[in-house]
């Protein structure tokens, strides 16, 4: 009987201790979820060939990265412009000089042509910000990638961004949505967005 007894309370024991490693693992996900990085997914077609629609992204949280600079893919909202979040390329940064020559397609930071090698097309589409424009502080000028099906900072309703509405910067493609030509997934495309 003394056995029995000691055999119930080292199963219990155990239950105990694998019930209290999966409440921990619990939370540390919805820890790291909700303080370090969240899945974002994109929603359109503003930044092909880079970003796809319902493409996945891991972004890691504003709190931890805030330096943001040329080239970085983050996700913003702004809810007077959109209430839900957008995916966008940073052009420049607070103090830089955004110029673009809509009948060239060219963008210019500081006078400085920028090689788009990411771009889908030249940038021929007005949306009613007037350039050159300076970034003021504090704020980031972002466009999409797909330049003329991008609504962006090009934009007067968004205009340049203040940091305090990025919600992070995108580093990892997690999970690949349809690609708009073949309509099929590339699961080649997963991994650290460049």
């Amino acid at each position: 009987m003394e056995e029995n007894v000691k055999k119930q309370r080292e199963s219990g024991k155990d239950f105990y201790e694998w019930v209290q490693a999966l409440v921990c693992s619990v939370l540390v996900v919805v820890m790291l979820f909700t303080f370090v990085i969240r899945m974002i997914g994109v929603d359109g077609h503003s930044m092909v060939p880079t970003l796809q629609d319902g493409d996945r992204l891991l972004v890691l949280n504003s709190m931890l990265y805030d330096d943001y600079k040329y080239g970085d893919i983050v996700v913003l909202r702004k809810s007077s412009f959109l209430s839900e979040p957008i995916v966008k390329r940073v052009i420049a940064t607070e103090g830089q000089t955004v110029d673009i020559d809509f009948s060239t397609g060219s963008v210019y930071v500081d006078g400085v042509l920028l090689k788009e090698d990411y771009i889908n097309e030249l940038t021929f589409t007005e949306e009613g910000t007037e350039f050159p424009l300076t970034v003021p502080e504090g704020s980031i000028f972002v466009m999409g990638d797909n330049r003329n099906h991008s609504n962006d900072s090009r934009d007067s309703r968004l205009g340049t961004v203040d940091s305090r509405y990025v919600i992070g910067k995108a580093v990892v493609l997690a999970f690949p949505g349809p690609d708009i030509v073949m309509g099929k997934r590339d699961y080649s495309r997963i991994g650290v967005i460049a």
